[in-house]
């Protein structure tokens, strides 16, 4: 009956007296068990009907044949309860309905006759029935409860001590129960009668205006009612409890119909309270049991909320649970009450959707007796069906016999087992049912055994097991486990020997009675002794034990015939007695000793006072016995052996001894003899060198200027030395720091680099005192080393020399011990003192510079006037404005024009050029710049009112990322042995500058624009570079920042005698403009907690790279101390495609997938399996080379396991691992002339022993690894060395990887294999240099250790917030900063040459021939050779002196090299082929490679400056050629050398080396070093390239990040294929090129092994890679495509 549905039964009352007074209608019909409602406002409408399992009409009276009575009720729903519950279940019943419905009156009743309850009647019941039971073995307790829930409160009924509210708890197994309620045992059915009275008396009962006598809280009487059963068979007492409960509800209602107020009202909703948690029950269990719910698992949101009340909680089993459950809902009649009718109709019709799975409440095991005494008794009932009752009991007389039954008891009784088999056969079916009773009864017998019996049964087996074991010689410990093997008390046995002592007497074998056999397993009887070896006979020997009639076991060996048998180390042939302790060996290797525990013991008795033997009787005492026995001396042997080792090794140390001696003696004769060979070389006649006077050394002209050349660079290398100072300072920098921030003075020190430039020039205050004296020899701009003072508080930036800085830190010093006894006050006061009284500030100026802009004269040369808009550059190389001016010649007599009021103008200034003056001012200054001030002050620098001390603001170290340091302009006016040449021209050429007359010029400043609004009250000065006392000054103006420019509108005229020094001045030097405004905003940001925080920008915002790893050490080169590099040789750009490759299933190895979804090129994430076999292949890929031969792979290591891109590369990494390397050697792919080299090697990942590689990777998780390659070169000393970190992620060996979108792709587009994309690229420059010497002073120098100071502590260094000096980077940057300073001089330079060109044209063509004395037909040639005469000195006398028809040498050299390229680097077809260059192409030619090769513009070359080509760098320790030119007229940017090389050589093919080249000494070292992709993207698209053995045009695409340019075959191409090193190139165009091609829209780029040919899509395009390509050449096309379009629209 199990899973039994909610009985629920309506019963509707008669009429009250309320509802007889208001004539009440009746709403109820009932018929069987169908009740229907009416509804009376709505008469009309359909009744409504509900299907319960009994509807009782109790409205009329008892006259009435369908009256249902109480007895009905109880016998239609309370017998049946009283049933399940004798069945054991639990059951309850509970009346629901409203206030009034009679429900009180339906479970209990009145005391009248045939008016009692439910209740009443069960309980009557109940006893009647127990004591109608005539079963001895029955026994029955009853126990009740009753209790009440009021206002969410529980009271118990029965005990009037409990006046208190009791608790309700919850039970992991007994479920909800009531603490501390009373349970009374009752006897009868007047003991619950007199305790129910008692508890009705004591409940909470209260009248409404609907029900007089309302029950205002929840009655539940529970009744426990226990069985229990004796069975007299098994001895087993099982007892069934149950539970009755009987349930009372309070009354539902509403507050308006039942007039509570008050008390009441509280009441009535809690009562609601609780009963709407019960409908809510109800209706979520009818939810979760109803049709379309039945089959579905349990939801989280099928939640019961029982614990909403006490109710529900306590009936929570009764309601959905282990329980027969009842509900009897008690209905009104009268329409006044239709709404609560309604509801309760509802709930009622609810509820009978609701299933309960009941259970009968006995124990498990006595409930499975049962059912097997059941079963039991069924099979026997079967039986005695069939006629087989003698059966089952003959079967358990045979079970039941005892061991002391006669034998011929036995015997009968076999021969009624046989006849029952006999019988059995034809009996169908009862030998299963035998079986199943046998089976039956013995579970039966096992549940029903006690645990007393189990624990003796137990305790008998486990006796008898230590008893078997003992006598087998295993002993148990008292746990029950197993301790060991121990020789057995009685029985003699045998326990091997072994030579390892662990081993020895762990195997025992007993010698049982009678005969025990030893042989090999394959023998024909059954051997007892199993024994293995070359020496053991399948039948080798017996063990015969015999009992004598005394009780002496006496063990007999016999050996088999043949069989090697030993006693105590005699062989054993006849049948021999064996003591205890005997040693028996068997063949050759298994020995035993002999123990008869019974023996032994006999002896010891006889003689208890045997002393034990000196020596242990184990393995090696038996071999030793059986060599004795033998005739064989062991000791003897072993003395005379160990003699004969000692002589020998005596003789081989001796002879060892003597060669390494003659060894030794031969290498110090051979390196004598080197010695004096590399002495003899370098110093070939040093002796006879110090003999000879000096005066015999005659050096040519030549060779002086290069000594002369050399010694300057040399002497005035000084970035390296500036490391000394900043690492012996910085401890001073950071103690003033400390102190500054521990007394909150807002002062922030830091080293700063300041060079001597035209933009920044030094003080004064700031120059070592010997600063004149290095003047006049120092070739470069000198650099100090100051401390940038950072006044927060003042907005003030000062500069201290190194001096200074302790000077003041003395003062600080004392400061800091004074702070503590000077009041806070006095403090403050000397805070805002700013003179000198407090160490940390200085005074600051009220004018600030701006900046400074120059304007060049050489438009005075050629009278015409020139407008100039010149940018203001500060000194940290910002353009902070631009600045207009105005400068033209004028005549000595000419008036001022009247340029209105709002002009000024000042009178005319005669100067004077010295030129003795000038001639000092160019051998004090640097010729490279023109910087230096020869010694003036600050204050006869700028003659300003009210200025006083400029402070001049160091250059940024962060902020330049342009090209080129400091360069030579003019080598003329130094050393140029032509610079006589320009005196006699000049006479005749220019007439209005005859030496000797005056000349007058006009400088008019006109305005400024785009100047900051935080510089107000603007002014300008200007005046010569080398006349600081001569400055001319206009008027400040107020600045804004917005609106028009400032107007100065100054007009000065200048007069000044025209000499020499005048000319070459306007020639080549500017005027210097320096513009001054009163700096009105904090040019610190505001102050953070950190005062100390570093203040440098970023260079750029750059997106986030892997960092250059170092090399991982190799495992099994040996350390090879690196030699310091020299010169560089020759550079060569490399290529390394690296692939991991997997092992498939096929056996092939195929590259695992690469994922190149990063964007940036040389990088992509290996998609792996999980272990599978892998294999590494790198191939290098360069151009063709004499000097790079690869010549094997030494070792390749794999290291650094991470998963962070970043490597602790200090640490000592244990999972480095060296690959098998299984081949390497050259490839020549099909079209491809470049140089392939290949090696493989085996990659076990898991010999790392890493979790990384070993696992499958997380989600978003890479794993990074460093791979390095030591690969021998022929011509090198040490192996160089390869580097790339590697990023992966493993997947688990069964994963499908999809291919990389990039792969998708170019699957897509047929154009490229799998397998060629699955490859990651790196880009490496090989460098190979000399050996250098190692005394040079440079190397000397470079090896000096210099303490670096920085890591010292001092005092209140923790407050700096991990602040730090700045050491090498700052050099660095300074580096990159001069080089834009630079950089923005040569752009003032060429705008001027620009536009003084294109002033000069216009003036020709307007026929303005008086300019130039030069006659018609050759003034263009003139005044090009004119123009280029300021800027240029290659050409300019011979263009003067030569015809202009006839070319001069340096067209010629510029032609015939045009044609070497043009017919060297293109295919072969047009090598032979004639190429004319027309007179205008030449003429650009000339003039494009003078103004790019000129040595006063030398940025201007075509190939891309980096700082290591253009600054002394601090890395290579060496200066690169184009920073210091040699006194020597070149057209190419070297260095000098005493044999310079033919160009015609750098064109040769390597293939085609000189025969000196072909076997190189091992004189280079080898430098690789990965090159940083640069995240900027120039220009990126198609270009077409001309194959060269085809001679069609090939569609490529093309990425320009300078300085290379990745080649791609496709768009979608994610492989780099080549590259292009763009500074080591050079870029070409010509149209007569495109001419003679017949391809419009070409270029050319010709690198040192071949030339390229470039094909654009349109002409536009062609100049947009140009200008990515090279800048400079697509300017100066575009300028002369511009010229020619302004001359045709003339025309």
């Amino acid at each position: 009956m199990a899973g039994a549905s909610v009985k629920v039964a309506v019963r509707v009352r008669p009429f009250n007296s309320r509802e007889m007074s208001r004539e009440s209608k009746c709403i109820i019909q009932m018929s069987g068990s169908t009740t229907t409602i009416l509804n009376p406002k709505q008469p009309k409408e359909t009744p409504k009907s509900f299907s319960f399992d009994y509807s009782y009409w109790s409205h009329t009276t008892p006259a009435d044949v369908n009256y249902a009575s109480q007895k009905q009720v109880y016998r239609d729903i309370g017998e049946e309860m009283l049933q399940h519950a004798f069945e054991g279940y639990n059951v309850c019943i509970f009346a629901y309905g409203q206030t009034g419905a009679g429900k009180s009156y339906t479970m209990m009743g009145k005391q009248e006759k045939d008016q009692q309850g439910i209740i009443p009647q069960l309980c009557e019941d109940l006893f009647s029935r127990i004591n109608d039971t005539t079963n001895d073995n029955m026994s029955y307790s009853v126990e009740v409860s009753y209790m009440e829930i009021y206002c969410e409160r529980v009271r118990d009924l029965l005990n009037p001590k409990n006046k208190g509210n009791l608790r309700v708890r919850e039970h992991p197994l007994m479920g909800p129960y009531v603490e501390d309620l009373s349970k009374l045992a009752v006897t009868s059915y007047n003991d619950i009668q007199d305790l129910m009275d008692s508890g009705n008396k004591a409940r909470t009962v209260a009248a409404t205006n609907m029900n007089e006598t309302s029950s205002r809280s929840h009655a539940v009487f529970n009744i426990i009612f226990t069985q229990k059963r004796h069975d007299a068979e098994t001895d087993i007492t099982t007892e069934k409890v149950s539970k009755i409960s009987l349930v009372d509800l309070a009354g539902s209602e509403r507050a308006d119909s039942t007039g509570a107020k008050g008390t009441r009202l509280k009441e009535g909703a809690n009562i609601n309270k609780s009963l709407t948690t019960l409908g809510k029950v109800i209706s979520a269990l009818a939810e979760m049991d109803s049709g379309p719910n039945k089959n579905k698992k349990k939801k989280k949101t099928d939640f019961i909320p029982y614990r909403d009340s006490v109710l529900t909680w306590l009936l929570r089993e009764n309601l959905g649970g282990n329980s027969r459950t009842a509900m009897v809902a008690a209905l009104s009649p009268a329409d006044i009450n239709y709404d609560e009718t309604l509801s309760t109709l509802r709930y009622a019709d609810r509820a009978k959707q609701i299933r309960c799975n009941a259970v009968i409440n006995e124990d498990p095991n006595n409930k499975l007796i049962r059912e097997l005494k059941d079963e039991v008794a069924r099979l026997r009932d079967l039986l005695y069906a069939q006629g087989l009752g003698d059966i089952i009991d003959m079967t358990n007389a045979i079970a039941g016999i005892s061991p002391s039954s006669s034998l011929s008891a036995l015997s009968s009784r076999a021969a009624s087992v046989a006849s029952l088999h006999e019988r059995i056969m034809f009996a169908p079916g009862s030998e299963e049912a035998i079986e199943r009773l046998k089976e039956t009864e013995k579970i039966i017998a096992e549940l029903n055994e006690t645990w007393e019996e189990k624990l003796r049964r137990t305790e008998a087996i486990r006796m008898e097991r230590e008893a078997l074991l003992a006598e087998m010689g295993v002993a148990m410990r008292e746990d029950g486990g197993t301790l060991g093997v121990f020789s057995p008390k009685k029985t003699p046995h045998l326990v091997n020997l072994n030579e390892d002592p662990l081993m020895s007497e762990c195997l025992l074998y007993y010698i049982k009675d009678g005969i025990t056999r030893v042989g090999r397993e394959d023998a024909e009887k059954r051997q007892d002794i199993v024994l293995s070896g070359h020496f053991i006979k399948e039948e080798h020997c017996l063990f015969r034990s015999d009992n004598k009639t005394s009780g002496e076991v006496i063990v007999t060996l016999e050996p088999c015939e043949g069989a090697d048998t030993y006693v105590n180390g005699k062989k054993v042939t006849e049948p021999s007695i064996l003591r205890s302790g005997n040693r028996i060996i068997m063949g050759k290797s298994h020995v035993f000793r002999f123990n008869h525990p019974e023996q032994a013991r006999q002896e010891r008795e006889r003689t208890p006072c045997a002393e034990t033997p000196a020596e242990p009787v184990d393995w090696a005492f038996a071999q030793r016995e059986l060599l004795e026995k033998q005739g064989i001396d062991m000791k003897q042997e072993m003395e005379q052996r160990l003699q004969e080792l000692e002589d020998q090794y005596r003789r081989e140390r001796e002879e060892a001894n003597y060669l390494l001696e003659q060894q030794r003696l031969d290498y110090e004769s051979k390196l004598e003899a080197l010695q004096k060979q590399m002495d003899s070389r370098y110093y070939p006649e040093a002796n006879e060198e110090e003999e000879e006077p000096e005066d015999e050394v005659q050096w040519t002209e030549r060779e002086f200027e290069l000594a002369l050349w050399a010694f300057r660079k040399w002497k005035w290398y000084q970035f390296t030395s500036l490391r000394d100072l900043l690492w012996g300072n910085a401890i001073f920098l950071k103690e003033a720091n400390a102190i500054s921030v521990e007394l909150k003075k807002k002062v922030q020190f830091q080293f700063v680099l300041l060079t001597d430039t035209l933009y920044s020039p030094l003080p004064p205050d700031l120059l070592p005192p010997d600063a004149a004296k290095d003047r006049e020899k120092r070739p470069f701009p000198r650099t100090i080393v100051a401390v940038e003072v950072q006044d927060q508080k003042n907005g003030a930036t000062h500069y201290w020399t190194l001096e200074k800085l302790r000077q003041r830190l003395d003062l600080m010093r004392e400061m800091y011990d004074r702070a503590a006894e000077v009041p806070s006050s006095v403090i403050d006061d000397c805070d805002n003192v700013v003179t000198g009284g407090d160490p940390f500030y200085d005074r600051f100026p009220w004018f600030r510079l701006v900046g400074r802009a120059f304007v060049y004269l050489s438009n005075l040369l050629y009278p015409v006037p020139l407008v100039h808009r010149v940018a203001i550059v500060s000194e940290k190389g910002e353009v902070k404005g631009f600045l207009r001016v105005a400068v033209q010649a004028i005549s000595a007599d000419e008036e001022a024009p009247d340029y209105g009021s709002g002009v000024r103008q000042s009178g005319t200034a005669k100067i004077s050029f010295d030129d003795q003056h000038f001639e000092k001012f160019q051998s004090e200054s640097c010729p490279a710049v023109g910087m230096s001030r020869s010694g003036t002050s600050q204050e006869e620098l700028r003659i300003v009112e009210g200025q006083g001390q400029v402070s001049d603001v160091g250059p940024s170290a962060d902020e330049v990322n342009n090209n080129t340091c400091t360069v030579t302009p003019e080598d003329l006016l130094l050393d140029s042995p032509e610079k006589s040449v320009s005196e006699g021209p000049l006479e005749t050429a220019l007439d209005h500058l005859k030496l000797g007359s005056m000349f007058t010029f006009r400088v008019t400043v006109l305005q400024a624009s785009s100047i900051s609004a935080e510089y107000a009250d603007i002014f300008c000065q200007f005046n010569f570079i080398h006349r600081h006392d001569e400055a001319f000054s206009t008027e400040p103006l107020k600045n804004t920042g917005r609106g028009p420019p400032l107007g100065f509108y100054h007009v000065q005229n200048i007069a000044v005698e025209v000499t020499k020094s005048f000319i070459e001045y306007i020639k080549s030097q500017p005027i210097v403009f320096e513009v001054f405004g009163h700096y009105q905003q904090h040019p610190f940001p505001p102050l953070c907690k950190d005062v100390l925080s570093p203040l440098r920008p970023s260079r750029r915002h750059l997106p986030r790279v892997m960092p250059l790893s170092k090399p991982v050490p190799a495992t099994k080169l040996s350390t090879m101390t690196r030699p310091s590099p020299g010169p560089c040789q020759c550079k060569y750009d490399l290529m390394v495609f690296f692939e991991i490759c997997e092992l498939e299933a096929n056996g092939d190895y195929i590259p695992a997938v690469v994922d190149h979804r990063g964007g940036m090129p040389c990088h992509g994430t290996f998609l792996l399996h999980q272990g599978i076999q892998r294999r590494i292949t790198v191939t290098l890929v360069h151009e063709t080379g004499s000097l790079i031969r690869w010549k094997e792979v030494r070792e390749l290591v794999v290291g650094r396991i991470r998963n962070t891109p970043e490597a602790d590369e200090s640490l000592i990494d244990p999972n480095i691992l060296s690959l098998n390397i299984l081949s390497s050697g050259y490839i020549h792919p099909s079209q491809d002339d470049r140089t392939f080299y290949q090696f493989e090697t085996a990659w076990d990942s898991s010999m790392h022993n890493s979790l990384l590689l070993n696992r499958v990777t997380p989600y978003r998780e890479k794993i990074y690894i460093t791979l390095s390659a030591y690969i021998e070169m022929e011509n090198c000393t040490q192996p160089a060395v390869i580097t790339k970190d590697f990023c992966m992620v493993f997947y688990s060996r069964d994963a499908k990887l999809p291919a990389s979108r990039s792969i998708r792709n170019l699957f897509g587009s047929g154009s490229l294999r799998a397998s060629e994309s699955n490859r990651v690229t790196g880009v490496y420059e090989l460098s190979l240099c000399r050996v250098a010497d190692a005394g040079s002073p440079g190397m000397q120098r470079r090896r000096r250790r210099v303490l670096d100071t920085s890591v010292a502590y001092v005092r209140g260094e923790e407050n700096l917030a991990g602040w730090r000096p700045r050491s090498d980077s700052l050099i660095l940057d300074h580096q990159w900063e001069l080089e834009k300073l630079s950089l923005l001089q040569e752009v003032e330079k060429t705008r001027h040459y620009l536009l003084l060109r294109e002033k000069l044209e216009t003036t020709q063509r307007l026929g303005l021939e008086t300019l130039s004395p030069c006659s018609s037909e050759d003034s263009e040639s003139r005044s090009t050779s004119c123009v280029s005469s300021p800027l240029s000195v290659d050409g300019a006398a011979e263009s003067h002196t030569s015809p202009p028809e006839s070319p001069s040498e340096r067209q010629k050299e510029l032609a015939v090299k045009c044609l070497r390229l043009l017919t060297h680097t293109f295919n072969r077809e047009y090598s032979h082929s004639h190429v004319c260059i027309s007179a205008s192409e030449s003429k650009l030619s000339e003039m494009s490679v003078t103004l790019m090769r000129d040595p006063s513009m030398p940025v201007l070359g075509v190939t891309t400056l980096t700082p290591s080509s253009t600054c002394p760098s601090l890395v290579e320790g060496r200066y690169n050629a184009i920073d210091v030119r040699p006194p020597q007229v070149s057209s190419r940017a070297e260095s000098p050398d005493l044999e310079p090389a033919v160009e015609g050589e750098q064109k040769k093919s390597p293939g085609h080396r000189p025969e000196e080249e072909k076997e190189p000494q091992r004189l280079l070292v080898p430098d690789i070093q990965e090159i940083r992709v640069s995240p900027i993207v120039s220009k990126k698209g198609y270009l077409h390239f001309l194959e060269p053995h085809t001679n069609g045009w090939v569609k490529r695409f093309v990425v320009v990040r300078r300085p290379y340019v990745y080649i791609y075959n496709s768009d979608k191409d994610m492989v780099e294929r080549a590259i292009l090193n763009l500074s080591k190139a050079q870029v070409e165009y010509s149209e007569d090129q495109q001419a003679m091609l017949k391809t419009p829209n070409t270029f050319a780029v010709c690198t040192e092994h071949r030339g390229i040919l470039l094909q654009a899509s349109s002409d536009k395009d062609m100049h947009d890679w140009l200008y990515a390509f090279n800048p400079l050449l697509a300017g100066s096309i575009r300028s002369k495509l511009s010229r020619r379009r302004t001359a045709q629209m003339r025309i």
